[in-house]
């Protein structure tokens, strides 16, 4: 005779097997748009993926956007009617393969872009998951807003002889779309302000301007000796993307 704890655990053991055989995987296209702008992809790093199970956390598929930005003329420039898709077998997503047994309330997570941390979002949303029902095609678009803003100059805790300091960053679109002044996202539309703040004086606010190349913004301030933390945004007054940067530097 069997004891009753293995009969216990040869039943757990049945009903594991069975439910292991009777998973099904459902495909999930996930992809992340830039706010104003086209997908996020492997020319930025991409986004993080995460499905979860909505109640338990547990992580069901996870992985990295992969693929280029998208058509410029269907994302941007053509109206966008309803059923038509703006993306194609080129446009950056993650294709989740997610087993599932029964219908399943999944949070899908987008965390972009992936390998510019001072300037990830997280978007999400919630939806059912149902056996044998692949969500392809266009997928799931989460939205990602803002701006991607790297400060070139000063460098951190660099330390400076002159008075003048030259104030220089790198701003593109969460896709990593390039702005240029009059260009598809032009720079004549965006504020963009250097902050600087030290004990020494008051806060001072330099307006940048895009020059010097696609995404470069540069103005300069004159500042007195300390020690400074300067913070680089972008504004769109019209989207109301934002973004910023900062860091820390010493006038001698």
């Amino acid at each position: 005779m069997y004891s009753n704890n293995f009969y216990r655990f040869f039943c757990v053991l049945i009903f594991s097997i069975s439910a292991i055989s009777s998973a099904q995987e459902v495909e999930v296209m996930v992809r992340a748009q830039a706010g104003d702008a086209k997908f996020i992809g492997s020319s930025i790093g991409g986004a993080k993926i995460l499905i979860k199970d909505a109640l338990t956390n547990e992580i069901l598929a996870e992985g990295i956007t992969k693929g280029s930005t998208g058509n410029t003329q269907k994302i941007m420039k053509q109206p966008q009617d309803r059923g038509i898709r703006i993306t194609d077998a080129e446009t950056a997503g993650f294709n989740a393969k997610v087993p599932i047994t029964e219908p399943r309330f999944v949070t899908i997570e987008a965390y972009a872009p992936w390998n510019k941390k001072q300037a990830i979002v997280k978007s999400s949303t919630q939806l059912w998951l149902l056996p044998g029902k692949n969500i392809i095609g266009e997928g799931i678009i989460l939205k990602i807003p803002g701006f991607v803003v790297d400060i070139v100059t000063p460098q951190t805790h660099q330390s400076y002889s002159s008075s003048e300091i030259k104030i220089q960053a790198n701003i593109v679109m969460m896709c990593g779309c390039p702005i240029t002044k009059g260009g598809l996202w032009d720079a004549n539309q965006y504020e963009v302000a250097a902050i600087l703040k030290s004990k020494n004086m008051p806060t001072k606010n330099v307006k940048l301007e895009q020059e010097g190349g696609s995404s470069n913004f540069m103005g300069s301030a004159n500042l007195e000796q300390g020690s400074y933390e300067l913070i680089i945004q972008a504004f769109d007054p019209l989207t109301g993307n934002t973004g910023i940067d900062r860091t820390n530097f010493m006038v001698n």
